[in-house]
Order: structure tokens, then C-alpha cells, then sequence
């Protein structure tokens, strides 16, 4: 039996032993990866960074599967499938995607009972084309033979549009099973604090793409009801923690990018409310605070660009427990921040261009750090502790 076949015979719980039976608990994993970097040195423990697989097409997301493949979104409309070997392989039965300017196929996400036969979705947002523009789209399909399957689009925005910017787009499963969509402003700043306009908001739904009973404005006839916090100008990245927070970054204007503690009900500020400067001036775009707003938990320096963000819950990371790691895309950069009664008290710059611009940050099941290179020839890369 081939590495693939023996792990796709086991139940999950053995599958993960059996991974985690490679160095020190972190997977070594059955890929043939490439290493980039033989020894990273950082605060807690040096790290090895491998490249898993490589020519992908502005990847944008990934999602690991319960057999050790990997999901990877590419912009341009496709979803590809990573074998053991590193191999991509181009899943049919993607829709139509627009993917002019920052458009294209964004988010992917496994639903969080996949696995169990009755719940074995796949989660994906995209651009999608239609009168008036495009707008940010949330379907979802089962994994078929090279294809997907039974494909359903559980939502879309309410106002199609051009400028093709600031489509959000990151999906992340709260405790209680519903679904984290962040949409970012599309271009028009204003959007942002129009309660009616999905635009410039993180909303929450069921599995089905459905408004839950309990959200913040369901009784609030001036609010759409998918509407969980408002004001967000572009969260790029979603991530809900160990303690069930969640967790955003998104792009300021030119500089001001935040992360922001998302809290149902909240209005985060853009515009009214920045750090940032305009791009074609000096001049500030907002004010530091204004009441009824909520502040940033922490405002990145310089032009970060915030792309991905996943927590840390791996014991082999030592000292890394319940941090927060942050991509950068213009920066570059993978910043790691600690944590502190919600606030961030440190941070740490743990990769510097090593890897071009970071797209995607996550953990993988297997205890691994993955990340995506955002590029015309990007890859899937590892980060592992050096033992």
C-alpha cells in the first residue's frame, strides 16, 4: 500500500498519530519538499522552511485535507489539488470567476465537520460577474474525481460594482459552526459605514449561507441582517483563536494596516476612523479614534499589506503557544505577535523576503506552519522547528 492509499485507510485521530510519528512531532510529511532554508533562527527555537510545491498562479488560499493533500486556490480560476508528490493537479467545475484587477477565486475552506461523509464541503469565495460589475460570492462544493460536485452558491453581496478591489475575502468557522466572510469596501471608501451595503463589513452565516437568529442586527431594519461589524476597509486576514476570538487584519490605505479584535455589532471606523494616508498625498485619511468605534489592537508598521493569519496551538513551536502569525504581502514579512488579555504586548519578524509576498498563513493539522508565495510562479511552502 502507497503512503496516500495507507492514510486515507485510517480514521483521522490515527491518521494524525501516524503523521505525527515524524521529527519531534512536526510531520516531516510523505512530500519530497525542497529546503529553502536550513536554519532560521528566532527567539524561541530556529526553524527549517521547506517548499512543498511550486508553480502556482497567484495562489490565494489553501486548506488541508484529512489525507495530507492540500486545496489550493489560484486567482486566475482554478482550484488545484497537491498530491503526497507535490504535484498539483486542476479540479474541474469551478464557476466563472472575474478575476480582473484583485478579482478572481479567493478564500478556500473546508467545512469544520469535513470528514464525517454528510459534511464534506468545500468552501470557496470568488468574484463573480454580473450586472453592474462583480461582487464577492460564497459557494460551496463536495470533492469528486478530479472535480467538484454538487456545487451550490450559498451567498452573494448585495451590490455589484466596479471599481475589481478590496474584495475581502477570508472564511473562518466560529465555535458555534457559523461562518466568518469578511468583504472589504470594493474601492468605495463610504460603503464602509453604510449599514444597508455588505460592502466593507465581516459577516456571519450558517453552513447553509443562511442569516443565524442571533446576529447583531437582525432587528435593525437600517443594517443588513448578515452583518456582524462594519467599518473594515479590507481584512485580508481571519482567524478565530483558541479561546474563540476572532481575529482580523486588514489593509489601511497607505500605511495604517490593523489588526482588529472583531466583536459582533462593532463599527471598526474606515474611513472615519484611520492611521493611514491617502495615496496620492501626505495627507491622513481619518482621525485616530472617534466614539462608538473601535480601535485597532495593534496598527503594523510601515506598509505591511496583510494577507493571512493563523494562530499558533502546536506544542513543537515552543514559546509560540497562542500567538498570532501574520503574512505580509509588499512587506514581505511573516510577523508573529504575543498576545496578552487581548492585546498584542510583542511582536517578532520571522521571515524577511525569504519568500516574496505572503498570501496565506496556516497550521496544518500535522502541527506544520504552510504558507503561500503570492506570484506568478508561487509556491507552498513549510515552516518547521529544527530539532
Amino acid at each position: 500500500m502507497d503512503v496516500a492509499s495507507k492514510r486515507l485507510a485510517m480514521s483521522l485521530p490515527a491518521r494524525v498519530a501516524w503523521v505525527l510519528a515524524g521529527l519531534g512531532g512536526v510531520s516531516t510529511g510523505a512530500y519530497s519538499a525542497e529546503v529553502v532554508e536550513e536554519r532560521i533562527a528566532t527567539e524561541h527555537l530556529d526553524l527549517r522552511l521547506e517548499r512543498v510545491a511550486s508553480g502556482l498562479e497567484h495562489p490565494w488560499a489553501m486548506a488541508m485535507l484529512p489525507d495530507g493533500r492540500f486545496l489550493v486556490s489560484e486567482r486566475p480560476g482554478r482550484l488545484v489539488l497537491i498530491g503526497n508528490d507535490g504535484e498539483p493537479t486542476q479540479l474541474e467545475g469551478i464557476p466563472e470567476v472575474n478575476a480582473r484587477t484583485q478579482g478572481g477565486l479567493l478564500d478556500v475552506s473546508l467545512h469544520p465537520r469535513y470528514g464525517d461523509g454528510e459534511h464534506d464541503w468545500i468552501y470557496f469565495t470568488w468574484s463573480k460577474p454580473g450586472d453592474g460589475g462583480t461582487a464577492t460570492a460564497l459557494s460551496r462544493a463536495r470533492l469528486g474525481d478530479a472535480r467538484l460536485e454538487d456545487l451550490e452558491t450559498l451567498f452573494e453581496q448585495n451590490r455589484y460594482s466596479d471599481p475589481g478591489r478590496h474584495y475581502g475575502s477570508r472564511l473562518a468557522w466560529l465555535e458555534d459552526g457559523t461562518l466568518a466572510m469578511s468583504i472589504g469596501d470594493r474601492g468605495d471608501s463610504e460603503r464602509a459605514q453604510d449599514g444597508g451595503d455588505h460592502a466593507g463589513s465581516v459577516l456571519r452565516l450558517t453552513d447553509d449561507g443562511e442569516v443565524p437568529d442571533d446576529n447583531p442586527f437582525v432587528d435593525d431594519n437600517a443594517v443588513a441582517d448578515e452583518i456582524y461589524s462594519m467599518g473594515n476597509r479590507n481584512p485580508q486576514g481571519l482567524a478565530v483563536a483558541s479561546d474563540g476570538t476572532l481575529w482580523a487584519t486588514e489593509h489601511g490605505p497607505r500605511t495604517g494596516d490593523e489588526l482588529n479584535r472583531i466583536e459582533p455589532g462593532e463599527n471598526y471606523g474606515w474611513p472615519e476612523v484611520s492611521l493611514g494616508f491617502a495615496y496620492s498625498s501626505d495627507k491622513r485619511m481619518g482621525r485616530d479614534s472617534a466614539p462608538g468605534m473601535r480601535d485597532p489592537a495593534y496598527v503594523f508598521e510601515g506598509r505591511f499589506a496583510p494577507a493571512g493569519l493563523a494562530q499558533v496551538t502546536s506544542e513543537a513551536f515552543t514559546g509560540w503557544q497562542g500567538d498570532l502569525l501574520a503574512g505580509g504581502l509588499l512587506s514581505e514579512r511573516l510577523l508573529r505577535l504575543s498576545l496578552e488579555n487581548g492585546q498584542v504586548v510583542d511582536s517578532e519578524v520571522i521571515l524577511d523576503g525569504e519568500i516574496g509576498r505572503i498570501r496565506d498563513v496556516r497550521q496544518g493539522w500535522d502541527d506544520a506552519i504552510y504558507l503561500l508565495s503570492d506570484d506568478t510562479q508561487g509556491s507552498l511552502y513549510r515552516l518547521s522547528p529544527v530539532q
